[in-house]
């Protein structure tokens, strides 16, 4: 008697996560959006100098590798976080900072903002506060870090900022909750 294989479906939730807790659940739908841009970029370019008669293999590479570049600027940074680590992953490396050992936390205002976390062992990782707001649970795992560093005496600049985030993550979770029940 031959038994038929059950064939499961590989998911998140059943996925061996090697530590991770919490990941940026918006990161796929950024990412295809970024090469989404760089392919169409790259094939109105190809198109246009095609229709002028203009378009040889010199200059399909030069629209591909443009196309290539706008990719790797628009692809953002995949965030995880474990108990008491938290990383981001851009197109060459991986950069991670212990939430536990931090020592400074300090928000970088301009173009897009950005929060710089560092960590006792010289750990530096920057990130989009949008990714906390719209990820609670990765919000979750700083925060718990953070507290075991400022129980510590580790981490002395920045606990203001962390606050102002955990305002912003609360109350957008808080507007979702309203919005899924119907009351708001």
């Amino acid at each position: 008697m031959v038994r038929a294989r059950a064939r499961t479906r590989v998911t998140a939730a059943n996925r061996p996560q090697r530590g991770v807790l919490a990941w940026d659940r918006g990161w796929r739908r950024e990412a295809r959006a970024a090469w989404c841009w760089g392919v169409a970029l790259g094939g109105v370019l190809a198109v246009a100098d095609l229709a002028r008669g203009s378009l040889d293999w010199p200059r399909a590479g030069c629209w591909t590798a443009l196309a290539a570049v706008l990719v790797a600027v628009l692809r953002p940074a995949r965030v995880t976080a474990g108990d008491g680590w938290l990383a981001a992953r851009g197109l060459l490396r991986e950069r991670r900072v212990r939430t536990d050992l931090l020592t400074l936390v300090r928000r970088a205002d301009g173009v897009a903002p950005r929060l710089v976390l560092r960590d006792v062992g010289g750990g530096r990782v920057e990130l989009d506060p949008r990714v906390l707001r719209s990820n609670p649970l990765l919000w979750h795992e700083l925060d718990a870090g953070a507290r075991r560093a400022r129980e510590r005496g580790l981490l002395r600049e920045g606990a203001a900022v962390l606050e102002a985030v955990g305002e912003g993550v609360d109350g957008q979770t808080v507007r979702a909750i309203l919005r899924a029940s119907g009351l708001g």
